[in-house]
């Protein structure tokens, strides 16, 4: 999956600088998800809602708000006041609409239709000495003010990095693939790059794959394979398909070897780009989106757009749309 740049933050969020250009590729030979077993078999993903399925409803008040009208306070004593209207009739506090009935605010109709949306994804080079958080007391550096202001939703990581270890982060919109992506049961891969000081034997390396065990159940490595190196650092080319905390830095740990440096390069089939410096992030494309998440079994996202008549464009008309690439400095 080949990802072209995208804006990476500049020294105002605002006006973030063009990166230069890098490819996210996808690993070859990476397996898809592991599906749950069970007797009912795997799940299946969900479906998106069909103009012949049953109507989805939304409450009048949030549809108001969404159409840019006000608040949805403000949208409640609009409709207290007796100025909404449903089908012809005086709209009452609460009440529910579907695609199909036509809704009047005064002389203005207001409509709301449902489609499906791809979410946003966003890879990010993480800085050694940043925390994957948007709270800490000790008030270090978030990874979360380096990404882009989004209106409608937030951010989700998919995994987290401790303090001292850097590499691949991927963000996104959609809780179901940041689920799929990092949930035990899918088994999802995860690689680093290690750095360690001192050479592994060929017993330890077969050890740290059988398993070894941790405070909290026993861990191996789906892959161990040296690298080179120079001196007493030797480096690692390692795969997990888990993300319990530090438990590759354990691993080596319960064995007696110090890790001197760590770095995710790959998350499943996203990669990261070799040229993506540290502290950068680029956007995936719809293509991409599209084929993660037919690789990982998620769906496009349900999603409510309200809008009003051509006569009454909302003041969201001219935003680029959720998942349009940032390809242009602001």
């Amino acid at each position: 999956m080949a990802a072209s740049p995208n804006s990476e933050p500049g020294k105002r969020r605002a006006a973030p600088r063009r990166t230069p250009k890098s490819t996210p590729a996808v690993a070859k030979g990476t397996r898809r998800p592991a599906r749950p077993t069970s007797k009912r078999g795997p799940p299946s993903p969900p479906s998106a809602p069909s103009a012949t399925g049953p109507l989805r409803s939304q409450k009048l008040q949030k549809v108001l708000a969404q159409s840019g009208l006000g608040s949805r306070r403000a949208m409640e004593e609009v409709i207290k006041a007796g100025k909404v209207k449903v089908n012809g009739e005086p709209a009452t506090l609460g009440m529910r609409v579907t695609t199909e009935d036509m809704i009047q605010v005064g002389r203005r109709q207001i409509k709301f239709k449902v489609t499906t949306r791809l979410p946003r994804v966003i890879v990010y080079h993480k800085i050694d000495g940043e925390i994957v958080s948007r709270d800490d007391p000790q008030g270090r550096r978030s990874v979360f003010e380096k990404l882009p202001v989004i209106r409608s939703a937030k951010w989700l990581a998919v995994g987290r990095l401790d303090f001292n270890t850097g590499g691949l982060l991927i963000f996104t919109t959609s809780g179901e693939l940041a689920n799929r992506l990092m949930h035990p049961r899918f088994e999802v891969e995860r690689e680093y790059a290690v750095r360690l000081f001192g050479t592994l034997t060929p017993a330890q390396v077969q050890e740290l794959k059988k398993g070894v065990r941790l405070s909290d159940g026993d861990a191996h490595f789906e892959l161990l394979e040296d690298q080179g190196g120079e001196g007493r650092n030797r480096w690692y080319r390692a795969v997990v398909k888990e993300g319990r905390n530090r438990v590759v830095r354990r691993m080596f740990e319960a064995l007696g070897l110090q890790v001197s440096r760590l770095m995710r390069v790959r998350f499943g089939i996203v990669s990261l780009p070799p040229r993506l410096k540290r502290g950068n992030w680029i956007e995936l494309k719809e293509a991409e989106i599209s084929e993660l998440l037919e690789w990982s079994g998620s769906a496009p996202e349900a999603v409510e757009d309200d809008d009003v008549s051509d006569a009454d464009p909302p003041p969201s008309a001219e935003r680029p749309s959720r998942h349009r690439p940032r390809s242009r400095a602001r």
